[in-house]
């Protein structure tokens, strides 16, 4: 009888965890300029997450330079114009590309999108809702710079990982990116990546230089999540319209961003509310 009770009480456990949905995080990607590698992170970062046992859907969602889908060498059928326009669901655009890859295309038409009225940022929002516990991670790859669009997705996520390179120019849009999300009010968990670093004494020494800022004018601490080598391999995956991750896994790129995927999943995270912590921050902040 005790075997059989003990037994009972482990399938109702198991129904329980079953019945429960899984907590979906938000995690939005973007960087100061544009042509710092932040799609191609994006995209890698996500296939490492999922080697790692994890359900990933990435998002594009750079307004007017969507290019997740060309990236992948997979032709999106359909993509977010589709939803905006409510001719499909947002399950019937989410894509399944090589590695088994779930993602959403961001398509050029969303571009003449972007003023969207109350009403479709309501359905938006419920379509994004509908993600809640399907997913382990939804992550947003959005434009380079801080149109208003992206702002939206940077303070409705749960965290931002801010892509910047070695490069002047990419530290000081990275870091005039961040304090602009500051100033007005917002708080934002950003990570930094450095991509496209000589060695790690590079990567090191350019996050070091704008965490001092960060932390001297904003009053911010900006962990560091790692930083990527600079790798021919990467532009070699580009020409073949195939992930890194899938060409060349070996290569001192994907390696980087591997260990990175590791030190994010090492973080503790507190409880930020998901898909659904996002649907009423998306609402409350695109009104």
């Amino acid at each position: 009888m005790n075997d059989q009770a003990e037994a009972l009480r482990n399938l109702v456990s198991i129904r329980e965890q079953l019945s429960t949905p899984k907590a979906t995080r938000i995690i939005t990607v973007t960087s100061g300029k544009g042509g710092v590698g932040k799609s191609n992170f994006s995209l890698n970062f996500a296939l490492s997450l999922q080697r790692r046992g994890f359900s990933v859907l990435l998002f594009d969602a750079d307004i007017g330079m969507a290019n997740i889908d060309v990236l992948l060498g997979t032709p999106a059928e359909y993509n977010l114009f589709h939803l905006l326009k409510r001719e499909k669901t947002i399950w019937d655009i989410v894509q399944t590309g090589p590695g088994g890859l779930k993602f959403i295309a961001g398509g050029s038409g969303f571009k003449d999108l972007i003023r969207l009225s109350e009403e479709e940022l309501e359905y938006f929002a419920d379509q994004i809702g509908k993600l809640h516990g399907h997913f382990d991670f939804l992550l947003f790859d959005t434009g380079a710079g801080l149109s208003k669009e992206t702002l939206r997705f940077i303070t409705a996520a749960e965290e931002t990982i801010v892509i910047t390179t070695p490069e002047p120019t990419s530290i000081t849009d990275a870091y005039a990116l961040i304090k602009m999300v500051k100033t007005m009010g917002h708080e934002v968990q950003f990570r930094l990546v450095v991509n496209r670093v000589a060695d790690e004494k590079e990567g090191r020494q350019t996050a070091n230089n704008i965490q001092q800022v960060a932390s001297k004018y904003l009053n911010l601490e900006l962990p560091l999540l790692g930083f990527v080598p600079d790798d021919s391999h990467v532009m070699k995956a580009v020409k073949r319209q195939s992930a890194l991750f899938l060409s060349y896994p070996d290569s001192q790129a994907n390696r980087g961003i591997e260990r990175i995927a590791s030190a994010y999943l090492a973080e503790e995270k507190a409880e930020g509310g998901g898909a659904k912590g996002f649907l009423q921050r998306m609402r409350r902040l695109w009104k």
